[in-house]
């Protein structure tokens, strides 16, 4: 039957070779952007003009989360609509098969044409060979640095714009739309993937380096207002939560920093969010060129935040504000300007939306839920559900984690439970800062919560299931080495921690495979 509506759908388009009149899609997404930097107007630490006109003209979705806050599983959600816990897409080596029928298969099936530029980092198979054993190995009981030392860098001089090698897919896209957009007989969709404002690489970290450089100009510094960057207030050791702690270890973090350092690594990062800003900018631009404009949706998101010292850590990988919330704005036809829209969202809403603007039948089994009603007067929205989920499954963090947010509050579960880790629990309206952990204040609050969450998600199940599948994705890849496993596993990027200890780190390893399954 769905085959059937698509056909429909495609044949009423193009009765009597008439252009099919239905509205195109412009989707930018960027990696790793605060979603909170967006809609601040003049209070705002960077300027973001073409972010700032698509606020001022369109709908910005205040609350929007990641669906979970690290780019492949992530982009996986995005991709597939549904949550990872259903997809198996746990972690940036395991991700969704290449034949997966995402919304780009459903659009083109309806008719669409799509052209894609840029990073889309959705598919299984890629990423680091360090990256998926930091994953696969996050239960072994030690905790050694994955990362460089998070550090600014400062390049180019006052006339220095275009550092992100983003900057040549940005051309193409900017190219297909003023001259092949206006060809196109069918209604098309743009997507265009940026990897700003990602921290770059670090080659100090040896062959397997992460990337922990916070690199930008003189130029896109004048767009940060200095005066509003502010240095984050972080917990003593002796009070972070006990998975908080194993991230800031592994990411580096731990050592001291001065104030200094933690205002540049923010203001770079800022300074890299309003290059990012510029590459939209010419997107749009390139659009009202096209003569498409008004005919086409455009939509910016991110598949995550960036932390950018907050809660003494960089990168994402936690549910944090910061590495959680992301932007989701949209203009375009019949789309109301300056619209805030506070309800809650998330990147698995993404597909069905798209389906929507199609006229296209949504697929059975999607998790989430068009936006488009959310540009109604409240009195004539459709019904929707009143949380979001997220969860993380990878490296940088000892344990599985789940978070769900409902109104103000954040619930976020570990593991199997608190029974086994205490929970998170923060009143985003009285600390927005996330510094003060209401769980053993409010324990009602929290069995409440923790059941809700487990209506939605059998989370102990699923934190098994991750388990197994870590222990046994690392014994084949152990297997497969051979002889040559005990030099690979010491110089991937924990090697300076590892060989430290590097026969006593083995051994911890071995005690964790002979461990019965859970």
């Amino acid at each position: 039957m769905e085959c059937l509506a698509f056909l429909l759908v495609v044949g009423l388009a193009v009765v009597g070779g008439a252009r099919d009149e239905r509205k195109n899609i412009v989707f930018v997404i960027c990696d790793s952007m605060d979603g909170r930097l967006v809609g601040q107007g003049q209070d705002g630490v960077v300027d973001l003009p073409y972010l700032s006109s698509m606020v001022q003209n369109g709908v910005n979705f205040r609350n929007t989360y990641t669906n979970s806050p690290i780019c492949c599983p992530s982009r996986s959600a995005l991709w597939s609509g549904v949550h990872t816990h259903v997809t198996g897409a746990w972690n940036n080596y395991k991700g969704l098969p290449r034949d997966y029928p995402t919304w780009q298969v459903r659009l083109e099936q309806a008719g669409y044409h799509t052209q894609v530029y840029g990073k889309t980092d959705y598919v299984s198979g890629r990423h680091s060979e360090s990256n998926r054993v930091e994953a696969w190995t996050r239960n072994v009981n030690f905790t050694l640095a994955q990362e460089g030392r998070p550090t600014p860098v400062l390049v180019g001089n006052a006339s220095t714009t275009r550092i992100s090698q983003d900057w040549s897919t940005t051309d193409l896209a900017s190219k297909w739309l003023i001259h092949e957009a206006p060809k196109q007989q069918k209604p098309w969709l743009l997507y265009l993937g940026l990897n700003l404002p990602h921290p770059y690489p670090t080659p100090s970290m040896g062959k397997n380096f992460g990337g922990s450089t916070f690199m930008t100009s003189p130029y896109w510094l004048e767009k940060v207002d200095s005066s509003k960057v502010t240095i984050p207030k972080w917990l003593p050791f002796s009070q972070m939560h006990p998975v908080d702690y194993y991230s800031s270890a592994t990411k580096n973090c731990t050592s001291n920093f001065t104030s200094d350092e933690i205002m540049r690594i923010r203001q770079y990062y800022y300074g890299m969010c309003a290059e990012t800003d510029a590459m939209l900018g010419q997107v749009l631009d390139a659009l009202k060129s096209s003569g498409q404009e008004n005919s086409t949706y455009v939509f910016f998101t991110s598949d995550h935040g960036e932390l950018a010292m907050e809660h003494r850590q960089f990168y994402k990988m936690s549910m944090y504000e910061a590495s959680s919330h992301v932007p989701m704005v949209l203009t375009g036809p019949d789309v109301p300007a300056g619209r805030d829209v506070k309800d809650l969202a998330s990147l698995v809403d993404v597909f069905p939306t798209f389906m929507d603007i199609a006229n296209a039948s949504k697929p059975s089994g999607l998790n989430g839920s068009s936006l488009l009603p959310l540009l109604k007067d409240s009195s004539d929205k459709v019904d929707r559900p009143d949380w979001v989920l997220s969860q993380y499954h990878g490296c940088n963090v000892n344990m599985s984690t789940y978070m769900l947010r409902i109104g103000n509050l954040k619930y976020v579960a570990f593991g199997n439970g608190p029974k086994q880790v205490s929970s998170q629990l923060f009143d985003l309206e009285e600390d927005p800062d996330e510094l003060h952990n209401l769980a053993k204040e409010m324990p009602e609050k929290v069995s409440q919560l923790d059941n809700r969450l487990q209506m939605l998600v059998d989370y102990p199940a699923v934190t098994r299931e991750v388990q197994n599948y870590n222990k046994e994705s690392f014994m084949a890849w152990k297997a497969k080495l051979g002889s040559r496993y005990t030099e690979e596993i010491a110089n991937l990027r924990w090697w300076k921690d590892w060989q430290r200890n590097s026969q006593g780190n083995e051994e911890k390893v071995e005690e964790w495979l002979e461990q019965p399954p859970n």
